[in-house]
């Protein structure tokens, strides 16, 4: 028997009419700027469309020119809701949304399942919105793939880079991290510690602290993993809820970084 994974966060995060969800985020992409990079991983917000879908339409239009090639999607987000060591598979085979399903890669899920940092947690992902708002937009921009989640609680940078590793694959592979920023900060203290973050992860520079970046594990491991396998950071876009729909006396920072194997990084 097929076991599903149902959206948890749909008219919540994003519209849960399949039409409307389809048109809101072609029109998020069709305002993104075109990069003539070939991006190996991301690094993507996760805050309600309203808020950050425009800066994570930064991140996906760099799919543009790769997505016949992308096969598979390494989606690594935190855990908000449930308290789990290392990284946590769903249990599950299918992810779906409003917009269809996604199969779990079940080889490369049996290619980390040995690794003593990784687990499976159910309840780790069936409320986790953190993997969730990123699919729609994947959908939209990629053909056919298969996706490889994993909710990430506490572990070490070594511990994510190794399960990375294992699962870098070659072109048809895409690494993706759901990050937010700083969170509930006032306009201007935000804006400063956001961009001493992305200057770190631009210089592949780590630890980023938590409290700077609620997905600084898995952002960590990955800045680990772009230093062997020298890979160069672009950041694209960085704002916050302050610059998209909400009030600027406390806000959460959105940024979105590619990184590819360029010579140089370009500093939006």
């Amino acid at each position: 028997m097929t076991t599903i994974r149902s959206p948890a966060v749909a008219s919540l995060f994003y519209p849960a009419d399949a039409q409307q969800l389809r048109q809101d985020v072609q029109s998020l992409l069709a305002k993104a700027d075109g990069h003539d990079f070939k991006p190996k991983a991301l690094i993507v917000p996760h805050a309600g469309y309203q808020y950050s879908g425009a800066i994570a339409a930064a991140a996906y239009a760099t799919l543009r020119t790769v997505a016949a090639d992308i096969q598979r999607v390494v989606l690594l987000g935190p855990a908000h809701r449930v308290a789990i060591h290392g990284l946590a598979l769903p249990g599950v085979d299918v992810f779906t949304t409003p917009l269809g399903s996604i199969k779990v890669d079940t080889h490369w899920v049996n290619l980390i399942a040995h690794l003593p940092q990784v687990s499976v947690s159910k309840a780790a992902h069936a409320l986790e919105h953190s993997l969730e708002v990123q699919l729609p937009f994947l959908q939209s921009i990629l053909n056919a793939f298969t996706l490889l989640p994993l909710a990430v609680g506490m572990a070490s940078a070594a511990e994510v880079a190794e399960a990375l590793d294992y699962l870098w694959g070659g072109e048809e592979t895409l690494i993706v991290i759901s990050s937010d920023l700083s969170h509930y900060l006032p306009y201007a203290t935000a804006q400063h510690i956001d961009y001493q973050t992305v200057q770190s992860i631009l210089q592949l520079q780590q630890p980023i602290p938590p409290d700077h970046a609620c997905g600084s594990v898995a952002i960590n491991g990955l800045i680990v993993s772009a230093q062997k396998h020298q890979l160069m950071p672009h950041l694209l876009d960085l704002r916050n809820s302050g610059d998209t729909a909400g009030a600027r006396d406390q806000v959460v920072g959105y940024a979105a970084i590619a990184f590819d194997q360029g010579r140089y990084a370009h500093v939006a």
